[in-house]
């Protein structure tokens, strides 16, 4: 009887090999990709075990158990690396806020940890994961631009407004909101948070959470709720795009839950195009 491979935890010597596997999807890879591009695959540098499947020079899947339990793996070895991450987590004991990555493998991996680990407060089984790595189908809004430092304290309500509308729970339950303060502050500080500030009020918000060099990702999409529904957020988005690519990355892309219809449109009409499914459980 065949055992199903073991997950170890991975060091500088891996390295190579990790970044073999994440190289044969740079946008489904992306979140992973950009942190050990920076931090390498020790768990000091790194922040966060790193874990692997896989031996010798070939790893078939990595999962990288932070704040988030981000799993990937090759084709074919999802439900695999399923199994070997999940009995790592139960042992490890549940840590993170959200487990987000491909589908293929945050599905089973869920089913496999929902006993110990359920109930979730969220489960999103099919965001379609989108990219564009030409430029926008349509005219960007050229009042979108780099938020500067001195635009912090405009910046901070919409951000908290879109946290909380996307993920259900308010960014300020932890800590005062400290840690997301300075998460914002920091993409603010990387030219990562792309806005249109007009008169003192943010009309429309973006993040560019996550760069490797092959692609990035762009999160935290957000238009005024008075201002929705006029075509704003699509000429945004495109903004974002431009400036991405131009500056960032050549690939752009993002996630969105499957039944937001509208914003699947916008993003369509922008140049996106599905290349994949992600899914999401939030705690």
């Amino acid at each position: 009887m065949l055992r199903t491979p073991a997950a170890r935890i991975l060091d500088e010597a891996d390295e190579p090999a990790v970044q073999r596997l994440l190289a044969a999807d740079p946008v489904g890879a992306c979140v992973i990709a950009g942190r050990v591009e920076v931090a390498g695959t020790a768990p000091v540098s790194l922040g966060a075990p790193l874990w692997g499947v896989g031996d010798g020079d070939r790893l078939d899947a990595v999962c990288l158990a932070g704040a988030n339990l981000i799993p990937f793996a090759a084709p074919g070895a999802e439900r695999a690396a399923a199994v070997a991450f999940a009995e790592r987590a139960r042992r490890a004991g549940r840590r993170c806020s959200t487990i987000v990555g491909p589908s293929a493998v945050v599905g089973p991996l869920w089913e496999l940890l929902a006993p110990a680990w359920g109930p979730c407060r969220d489960h999103r089984p099919r965001q379609p994961l989108m990219a564009i790595d030409g430029p926008p189908a349509v005219a960007p809004e050229p009042r979108v631009r780099p938020v500067s430092p001195d635009q912090l304290e405009v910046l901070l309500p919409a951000a908290v407004a879109m946290f909380t509308e996307e993920v259900g729970v308010s960014p300020l339950r932890i800590d005062g909101g400290a840690g997301y303060r300075a998460r914002v502050d920091e993409l603010v500080r990387a030219g990562q948070s792309l806005a249109w500030i007009e008169d003192g009020r943010v009309l429309f918000k973006a993040e560019i959470g996550a760069v490797s060099r092959g692609a990035c990702q762009v999160q935290g999409v957000w238009v005024a709720p008075a201002l929705r529904g006029r075509g704003i957020g699509t000429a945004c988005t495109a903004a974002v795009v431009e400036y991405a690519r131009a500056v960032i990355a050549p690939v752009v892309s993002l996630y969105v839950n499957d039944y937001n219809t509208r914003a699947r449109t916008a993003y369509r009409r922008v140049g996106f195009r599905e290349v994949g499914e992600f899914a999401s459980v939030l705690f």
